[in-house]
């Protein structure tokens, strides 16, 4: 069996009324990206902030890199990082001077502390910005800045709290590209995110919580396969058509047909391919015209729609009033 960085049974926190993390159990290998996919006030940062020891849980127990997080909190905070969703750092120093003073406070001498900053400048494309003050960098640059200072000295197990969260598509890719660079040195990331692609990209396994419970887990073809073989897009040529298209389809297809925020387009999981063919005839010979259509497999959105009940990016905000 391949040793665990992460293992739960039954973790649990109350805030009130609410349970923010509702007995999950969780067994992360090392090495790799582990997904935890759930949309906001689904439990993800608070089950974060109690593996990395921030806060006790209620209930239950877990082990980070082999060491109990309520007996042995010390243990797991001198081999773990955590970078969560806002950055970290001071804004009023330079890229180098944040760099350089969590250097010498993780005992780096002052030469050595510099070089490390310069490493680490050097490695996230932030050379040319070391000398200047973080608060002039831009989005994607806080938190290359912000990763970069979570590996000053590098760790067995980083966790990642929705680490691009309001970037640009660009500053996304290079976070992106940022994770797979310290997964090839051999640190295990634990990556939480609200974006679908985001995990689809990284994570090697996915965790779906929702509402405090862990409702899948798999790989991305894993979880996408256990809602159908196949994903049927279509997109009608009037609006005013869809519901009928929606009946029609349902009909030759024998299974649910779903609407979408685009108020044209439906879509199907299907484990049949040869009904689409009628289908589709179907919706020619009654005269419903089609601007687009597509066969595929089912997205991770399709996935949490389907396991959910509510698309990804729809929440309450429980977990945060907490």
């Amino acid at each position: 069996m391949a040793e665990l960085a992460i293992e739960t049974h039954g973790l649990t926190k109350v805030y009130g009324d609410t349970r923010a993390v509702d007995g999950i159990d969780l067994s992360i290998t090392r090495g790799g990206v582990h997904g935890f996919l759930g949309p906001n006030g689904a439990g993800k940062t608070t089950a974060i902030r109690m593996l990395a020891t921030l806060i006790r849980p209620d209930a239950g127990s877990a082990t980070v890199l082999g060491y109990d997080i309520a007996k042995h909190a010390d243990e797991v905070r001198s081999r773990v990082s955590l970078t969560g969703q806002f950055a970290s750092v001071d804004e009023d120093l330079t890229g180098k001077e944040n760099l350089r003073l969590l250097g010498k406070l993780y005992g780096y001498t002052g030469p050595g502390a510099s070089k490390r900053a310069d490493e680490l400048l050097e490695a996230f494309g932030l050379a040319e910005a070391g000398d200047r003050q973080v608060k002039k960098y831009s989005g994607g640059m806080r938190r290359r800045i912000d990763i970069a200072a979570s590996i000053v000295v590098t760790p067995e197990l980083l966790f990642l709290d929705e680490p691009t969260t309001g970037l640009d598509p660009r500053a996304r890719n290079e976070v992106w590209d940022i994770i797979r660079a310290m997964v090839s040195f051999g640190t295990t990331v634990m990556l939480t995110t609200q974006y679908l692609d985001e995990a689809d990209q990284l994570a090697d396994r996915i965790s779906v919580i929702d509402t405090g419970k862990i409702i899948a887990e798999g790989t991305s073809s894993e979880l996408k396969a256990s809602v159908g073989a196949a994903s049927l897009q279509v997109r009608v040529m009037r609006r005013d058509d869809r519901d009928a298209a929606r009946d029609l389809l349902t009909r030759e297809l024998g299974v649910d047909v779903t609407t979408t925020n685009d108020p044209q387009a439906l879509t199907a999981a299907i484990d049949d391919r040869a009904r689409v063919t009628r289908a589709l005839t179907a919706l020619e010979e009654s005269g419903l015209e089609l601007a687009q259509f597509s066969l595929g497999q089912p997205s991770l959105d399709e996935v949490f729609l389907a396991l959910t009940g509510h698309a990804a990016e729809a929440a309450d905000n429980e977990e945060a009033a907490a």
